[in-house]
């Protein structure tokens, strides 16, 4: 142990003390975050995380929903600092239901926004339920142009996972989301990935029924070759197929559809 760690230790354990005279709940719960501080700057991360928890036991017996979330952060933090990011779930989602019920819909996003960044690395499927959360939350708080970036995070993370089905539902919601922000460019694009996505399922008519619908949105490059994509895997043209699908803003695309981009054309050679 070194001469720092040595020293926070015994900062830790003064405001243990000091925790057992506070003069209220909320004064209690002060005493242990700074224990917890303390014990997280000398690496004892059990311990930190104990005194946290007990600094959020204290701060919701006082009602204060707001600090007692935050508290849940810095165990999550806590685990991003000990490797030990697969056990967040619960704490990121107890913060979260804390500034919905103190009424910080803004920071509960946010919550699971950070939380999400955090395991979306190595855990994929975590985030990815963090990132929903984050997409109904800001939908509830009726914030359009927010919920179609979350909706933009799901879609990717789907398709990265391969659970194409899913991932086919939830570019519609995005595509749903950014025409009620008139954010028009952005639908081509979109449309684009779902078209993708569906023939990566094997399924060229609901391909053509989103081009059908939603294609009124792309710009004249991406109807062009959507409409000459489809027409080539109607014709069994692979060679045509795999020229479109080399198209310079596919290959430019967020790389989870590039790369379902470059898996079709691998199958047609």
């Amino acid at each position: 142990m070194s001469a720092l760690e040595a020293k926070k230790i015994a900062e830790a354990e003064d405001f243990l003390e000091q925790a057992k005279t506070a003069s209220d709940e909320y004064a209690k719960a002060g005493m242990y975050f700074k224990a917890a501080t303390a014990y997280r700057m000398a690496k004892s991360w059990n311990m930190s995380k104990d005194c946290f928890l007990d600094a959020i036991e204290c701060y919701e017996k006082n009602k204060s929903w707001f600090h007692a979330a935050k508290s849940y952060e810095q165990i999550i933090l806590l685990a991003k600092e000990n490797d030990t990011l697969s056990e967040v779930e619960d704490y990121a989602n107890k913060a979260c239901n804390l500034y919905q019920q103190h009424g910080s819909l803004e920071a509960a996003a946010a919550a699971m926004d950070k939380a999400a960044k955090m395991t979306e690395s190595k855990h994929p499927e975590l985030a990815l339920g963090f990132y929903k959360r984050a997409l109904g939350v800001v939908i509830i708080g009726d914030s359009t142009h927010q919920a179609s970036e979350f909706a933009s995070k799901v879609s990717r993370i789907l398709v990265k996972l391969k659970k194409y089905e899913e991932a086919s539902k939830a570019l519609k919601k995005e595509i749903s989301l950014n025409l009620q922000t008139k954010s028009y460019a952005q639908v081509g694009r979109l449309v684009v990935a779902l078209v993708l996505v569906q023939l990566t399922l094997g399924d060229s008519v609901d391909a053509k029924k989103s081009f059908k619908k939603w294609g009124n949105r792309c710009d004249p490059q991406e109807v062009k070759t959507l409409e000459t994509l489809l027409q080539a895997l109607d014709d069994n043209d692979q060679e045509q197929a795999v020229k479109m699908l080399a198209s310079p803003f596919i290959t430019h695309m967020d790389v989870e559809y590039a790369l379902l981009a470059k898996n079709m054309t691998w199958e047609f050679k």
